[in-house]
């Protein structure tokens, strides 16, 4: 199946992003054609916080997370998942 439109070349990122949001790509692109492609190295974006707790519940939390053998900060962020979105999740 031949596409009639063109892609253009664009002279930035930003000039691209915005030829795409306001066109349809199904004008332009076979997507019967397209691949799957995977991108193991991506990792999420993240913030570094600083968060005081009492130094009793700090060890607390180190011991817990010594018991299940991960990183105490790895334990934090499940069980803030865990409490926001469900155990499930």
């Amino acid at each position: 199946m031949s596409k009639a439109k063109q892609i253009p070349h664009f002279a930035s990122e930003a000039e691209e992003r915005a030829y795409w949001e306001r066109e349809d790509s199904a004008d332009k692109l076979d997507w019967s054609k397209a691949e799957r492609v995977r991108l193991p190295n991506l990792k999420p974006s993240s913030t570094s916080i600083s968060l005081r707790l009492p130094n009793g519940l700090l060890e607390r939390i180190k011991i817990a997370a010594n018991r299940r053998d991960v990183p105490y900060q790895s334990l934090i962020k499940t069980w803030l998942a865990e409490k926001l979105d469900g155990p499930g999740k």
